[in-house]
């Protein structure tokens, strides 16, 4: 069970962010945060088709909440501090990574930039503008990887960790 109290109290009142707005995790969170009355929600994403479908569909389901769309590539990191420096987000979720295993074997090095480097420089980046929570979401792949994606996301889910533990 859900302790939703403590949720509405993380959530209530706060600017969030979401990377991977328009991915299929993504999206989920952002409809999930309506559910809630945060102040902003800023959705950042590459995909400007996503984004464009998503802002439309999340307009109707949030009135009272401000809703921001950026295109925006993670691995940009100017793009991405000028982001997080406008909106000052107080929870970033990060959902933004590849989720095709397959492609992954077969492209290792876009894994590794795409899941590690950009997970370790937005994690760094939200500890610079003081963003008070970071949420990586991460994949049951990453527990005893053995592939290309499960070790990346592992990889990433012990850098966030030990950002949180210094």
């Amino acid at each position: 069970a859900l302790d939703m109290q403590s949720i509405r109290r993380w959530i209530d009142g706060r600017v969030l962010m979401v990377s991977g707005s328009a991915g299929s995790i993504g999206s989920e969170i952002c409809r999930q945060l309506l559910q809630f009355s945060p102040e902003r929600l800023v959705l950042v994403d590459r995909s400007e088709n996503g984004q464009f479908f998503l802002e439309r569909e999340l307009r109707k389901l949030g009135k009272r909440v401000a809703i921001d769309v950026c295109i925006a590539d993670i691995l940009d990191q100017p793009r991405m501090r000028d982001i997080l420096q406008e909106y000052r987000p107080n929870v970033i979720f990060h959902a933004a990574a590849f989720k095709h295993v397959p492609l992954m074997e077969a492209h290792p090095g876009e894994a590794v930039k795409n899941i590690i480097v950009a997970t370790r420089q937005l994690a760094d980046l939200a500890a610079e503008c003081d963003t008070e929570s970071f949420v990586m979401i991460s994949t049951d792949k990453a527990v005893n990887p053995t592939s290309v994606m499960g070790a990346c996301k592992r990889v990433a889910e012990m850098y966030v960790q030990s950002r949180t533990s210094s």
